[in-house]
């Protein structure tokens, strides 16, 4: 049987997400930005409901085309609204446009990946926690992300949302020792 963070439980659509993508170092800048909108959708909602609407929001949101959703104005985010698919929430919509409009900045000035990557000095920071237990909610390098996002205008992005986005795109290998992922994610370097 193979051994997983405890987390993900055994819903077969968490438990692909865990196996596939959760910690897999992204370094392309328009996933990072999907990523970081989703994960403001999901304050004070769970992951799992994000993931089951994942899809609908890709479609709602032009398949997080940046230049795109930058344009958007008051009538395109009321027909957002209207999308049963989606978190229905004016503020974290219009959020989104806001952080498309400020990915834009940040692209095209230093390029969104490595702005966010260098919070964690370009590459990843391997744990090595034997528990959920042990995990943090919120680093020093999640809490200064959050606070240069919101210099920059982006909202939906405390330290905590900051710190869960880190381990999704493998800024930090946040799997438990006992996971068949750690040591996947893990370079030989690092140690385990």
């Amino acid at each position: 049987m193979t051994s997983r963070c405890a987390w993900c439980g055994t819903d077969p659509l968490y438990v692909a997400y865990h196996d596939t993508e959760w910690g897999v170092p992204e370094y392309d800048g328009r996933a990072l930005w999907e990523k970081l909108v989703l994960d403001g959708f999901q304050a004070g909602l769970s992951w799992i409901t994000i993931l089951r609407k994942r899809d609908a929001f890709r479609a709602e949101f032009e398949d997080f085309d940046p230049g795109r959703v930058a344009c958007w104005d008051d009538a395109r985010i009321d027909r957002a609204l209207q999308n049963p698919g989606i978190i229905r929430h004016r503020g974290k919509i219009e959020s989104a446009v806001r952080g498309a409009q400020r990915f834009l900045e940040i692209e095209a000035q230093e390029g969104f990946a490595s702005f966010l990557w260098s919070f964690v000095g370009g590459q990843p920071i391997q744990n090595n926690f034997a528990s959920g237990a042990q995990v943090p909610a919120a680093t020093p390098e999640s809490t200064a992300m959050s606070k240069a996002l919101k210099k920059r205008g982006f909202n939906f992005c405390g330290p905590v949302i900051t710190y869960a986005f880190m381990q999704a795109t493998g800024m930090v290998n946040d799997h438990v020792t006992t996971c068949h992922r750690h040591a996947q994610l893990t370079p030989p370097q690092a140690g385990g």
